[in-house]
């Protein structure tokens, strides 16, 4: 199973990358309160995008042994990751107002980048965890 972990570990940061990139152009659309925010050719893609980001973080759990909830970088990437998806449905539909959906954006925005640290340190405080000791 080893032998799979750096093509799922690369899989997983592209379509990461994608995904993060849709929700940009998608959030930049709302910035000018452009309708084409929910145009369905920007819509779908993101959700094949984002199921196959989760079968290869699936898959990497099985590889690596290491799973959420018994690993706290990894119950801390869940966790942001669902605070992510919130603060983005706010964001592109759920904000009653441009200033809340403008609000929200940015959270999601922070949030993501924190998780990224998080991915990257392999330690449930990300970058803090530098500063934590």
């Amino acid at each position: 199973m080893a032998e799979y972990y750096l093509g799922l570990r690369h899989a997983h940061i592209g379509f990461a990358i994608l995904s993060v990139s849709l929700f940009l152009l998608r959030g930049g659309l709302m910035l000018v309160e452009s309708p084409k925010v929910h145009a369905a050719w920007l819509k779908y893609p993101s959700y094949v995008i984002d199921t196959l980001l989760l079968t290869a973080a699936l898959m990497l759990t099985t590889v690596i042994h290491q799973y959420p909830f018994s690993s706290g970088w990894l119950s801390m990437k869940v966790f942001l990751l669902l605070v992510y998806i919130v603060l983005g449905s706010v964001a592109l539909k759920r904000g009653r107002t441009r200033a809340i959906r403008i609000a929200a954006l940015v959270g999601a925005l922070l949030t993501i980048g924190f998780l990224v640290t998080v991915a990257r340190a392999h330690h449930p405080l990300g970058i803090l965890a530098a500063h934590a000791t």
